[in-house]
């Protein structure tokens, strides 16, 4: 059993497609799938179940794939610490960001560290902070920028905060709240919510604000996205709360307006604390010369 077939059912489980999977590889759909088709003929089992339009690990997969990621990972480490320690950057690093970062410019440090380490390879997920908090426990990603309430660290991580910010009304244009200089969260009371959905790190942010207030709100929308939510708002149909980086380009069809007794967003950049990798000491280093 080759080391390479182990990276190709890791990379199927993690992409949940055959095509997606080989263009992480770098290898065609088709070399892929025979590949996962022989080792399975191998085993014995299946490692994946297969639909039209989707791909899942089978219980045998699921079994199969817990020593094939570590086989994996130690494999990755040891080439990695190889290079290391002649000076060397190389490998691939898994950054989460969260949609809303503003604290600071995603593509500029990766430019910049891209330009310090050309061998580095670098995958984006893009997530709220509680799944990506739980993918760097999980040893999924290497470092994440997050945004959470004040008072709240992420937790089982290593972390630095990067920005406070307070969350300002965001009002469809025109709107007559718009025109004040601040409001309270009493003055949004009357308005339909549009809001990041429940249990999330992002909507706790207002939940919290409003609880403590002691004002009842109506959230009749939600969304994953802080632009469909701004669309919600320039449409009309709601008001939001956010930070005020998020809504930068979006003055032309929304307005903004302080919130005196609103919420408090504090962006962190987390980390493995327990042994982070060479491709994610290199970034945190980059993001610490920039901040």
């Amino acid at each position: 059993m080759e080391l390479q077939h182990l990276r190709y059912v890791v990379a199927v489980a993690d992409t949940g497609s055959f095509t997606r999977a080989a263009e992480r590889c770098h290898v065609t759909q088709s070399a892929l799938s025979h590949q996962v088709a022989a080792l399975e003929r191998e085993l014995g089992v299946r490692l994946f179940a297969r639909t039209s339009r989707s791909v899942r690990a089978t219980e045998a997969g699921e079994a199969f794939l817990r020593p094939a990621r570590l086989a994996v990972r130690a494999a990755d480490q040891a080439r990695e610490d190889a290079a290391a320690a002649s000076g060397k950057v190389v490998g691939t690093l898994r950054l989460g960001v969260i949609p809303t970062v503003s604290a600071v410019d995603v593509p500029a440090l990766l430019v910049a560290y891209r330009a310090a380490h050309p061998a580095i390879r670098v995958e984006l997920r893009e997530g709220n902070s509680d799944a990506l908090v739980a993918a760097i426990r999980q040893g999924d990603l290497d470092a994440a920028f997050l945004g959470l309430r004040e008072g709240v660290e992420p937790e089982g991580v290593a972390s630095r905060a990067l920005s406070r910010e307070p969350l300002v009304a965001v009002v469809p244009r025109g709107h007559e709240l718009g025109r004040a200089r601040e409001v309270q969260l009493s003055d949004l009371a009357d308005s339909a919510f549009a809001d990041f959905p429940a249990g999330t790190s992002g909507r706790a942010q207002t939940d919290a604000a409003f609880l403590a207030a002691r004002v009842r709100r109506d959230v009749a929308f939600e969304s994953d996205t802080a632009a469909s939510l701004i669309g919600l708002v320039a449409a009309g149909l709601a008001v939001t709360l956010l930070a005020p980086g998020v809504v930068q380009g979006y003055r032309e069809v929304v307005d903004t307006v302080a919130v005196q007794d609103g919420p408090v967003r504090v962006e962190h950049l987390a980390w493995d604390a327990a042994a982070p990798r060479s491709a994610a000491r290199a970034f945190l280093d980059i993001v610490a010369a920039a901040s």
